[in-house]
């Protein structure tokens, strides 16, 4: 099937989905499968690794995506991934779908699964499920109608698609799923633009962007933390450039930007701390929206790209937050790629990220060292990745990577300390910087 080269660039983009066996994916073998559907396709990957923390203490490691205690000093089985796709014919009228399910502890990870269910603890997550639509309006409309991917990001939930192994501050802060309907529509050659709506911010497949109700006794000036009208729904946004050839060697590079608003139930979940109390920070949601802008480009040297993304988020009246004010988070990375050879590639990210003070600090009652919870208010990270392809439909990669809390908080390190105010355990960490050397192979079928 021939693909055009703007549906190629919507397709590394994360715009529009591109058909199993095409040419972006020569490199995978698909297997089609007897079914009731004759051009349904089956592919996937099995992720694995191997982490090598230098130094003890790993209770508390830099908390980017899929990064736990766990996976350190180890070998690790990431994820494994089954989908089935019947993807759209090049016709006016057309119609497909696609379902991918993941396996494994990053599976637990990204909780799509109803927050009513096991989210966050069983190893299953549908990534996605969705039907294909094309209506011949203009140049061909497409919805995406189910469970899809977030339409932000320069990186994707598939380890597989991105340049690094571990994952940026960026994918960290960014939505992963929502459930909804996703318009894609193509300008012209060089222009193509994605509207949506959808349930929740997510990634919870399912649900509204109705909060759970208050628990009892929960003062009244905090029930509009868990209440919202049951028509309020996420909205998302997002236009794409491809440059076209008469722009030389720039040819083929890609400008992103998006912009995601809505209800987040689970905002606080990852950022719930101990209160000077010593009682638990209530699990409560929050307003968001993400911006995000992100660039792809070619250059004259032959082999190397360039990137750069920005990604901020605001969370209106943020319950960590003094009075319920509205905090922020902030991601900017710079990304460098070179296929020295057939093989062997090298890739390179640098990143800033920052947030506002939404934790507080304590001193410990038997010692004079400081803890804080979850990502520090500034964090510098820089990882080196050298990708060499030595079998067919495996990808194997080398990886370095050296986060530095830049907040003069010591956010890293460290072991168990025990409970305070019967509390989970916390740690006493003992680092300002975590290093981070990473082997991952994974096999594409």
């Amino acid at each position: 099937m021939n693909i055009d080269k703007w549906t190629a660039g919507l397709a590394a983009m994360g715009l529009v989905s591109l058909p199993a066996g095409s040419a972006a994916d020569e490199k995978v073998i698909f297997s089609p499968i007897d079914t009731a559907v004759s051009s349904t396709i089956l592919s996937g990957y099995v992720d694995t690794s191997a982490h090598w923390v230098p130094g003890t203490g790993n209770f508390t490691p830099p908390a980017f995506a899929f990064n736990t205690p766990a996976k350190q000093d180890g070998f690790n089985l990431n994820s494994v991934k089954l989908a089935l796709e019947r993807p759209l014919l090049e016709e006016d009228w057309s119609t497909g779908y696609k379902a991918e399910m993941l396996f494994g502890p990053n599976a637990a990870l990204l909780g799509t699964l109803p927050i009513s269910g096991n989210a966050g603890t069983s190893q299953i997550a549908l990534k996605q499920a969705y039907v294909d639509v094309r209506v011949p309006v203009g140049n061909g409309l497409d919805f995406k109608v189910g469970v899809f991917d977030a339409i932000l990001g320069y990186e994707s939930t598939d380890g597989v698609n991105n340049p690094n192994y571990t994952r940026s501050y960026g994918y960290t802060i960014e939505p992963t799923t929502h459930t909804g309907i996703l318009a894609t529509y193509s300008l012209n050659d060089m222009l193509g633009v994605s509207v949506g709506v959808a349930n929740s911010y997510g990634p919870a497949v399912g649900g509204s962007g109705v909060n759970s109700p208050a628990p009892s006794g929960t003062p009244s000036t905090d029930r509009a933390f868990y209440l919202k009208g049951e028509s309020y729904k996420t909205y998302m946004a997002a236009l794409a450039f491809r440059a076209p050839e008469s722009f030389g060697f720039l040819e083929g590079s890609t400008l992103y930007a998006g912009v995601i608003n809505g209800f987040n139930g689970q905002a606080a979940t990852g950022d719930t701390v101990l209160l000077p109390s010593g009682s638990a920070a209530p699990v409560r949601g929050a307003d968001q929206t993400s911006w995000y802008v992100g660039a792809t480009v070619t250059t004259p040297v032959t082999g190397l790209k360039v990137g750069a993304s920005y990604d901020y988020v605001n969370l209106s009246n943020q319950p960590l937050l003094a009075n319920g004010s509205s905090g922020y988070r902030s991601a900017a990375a710079l990304y460098a790629s070179f296929q020295a050879t057939e093989k062997m590639s090298v890739h390179a990210r640098a990143e800033y990220f920052t947030q506002a003070d939404v934790y507080a600090l304590y001193t410990l009652p038997f010692g004079t060292s400081k803890i804080s919870a979850g990502l520090p208010t500034k964090v510098f990270a820089a990882t080196a990745t050298l990708q060499y392809d030595l079998f067919k439909n495996v990808l194997s990669r080398l990886e370095f990577r050296w986060d530095h809390s830049a907040d003069g908080r010591y956010a890293y390190g460290g072991a168990p300390i025990g409970n305070i105010g019967g509390a989970s355990p916390i740690a006493n960490s003992d680092r300002r910087n975590a290093f981070l050397l990473a082997a991952n192979i994974v096999y594409k079928f």
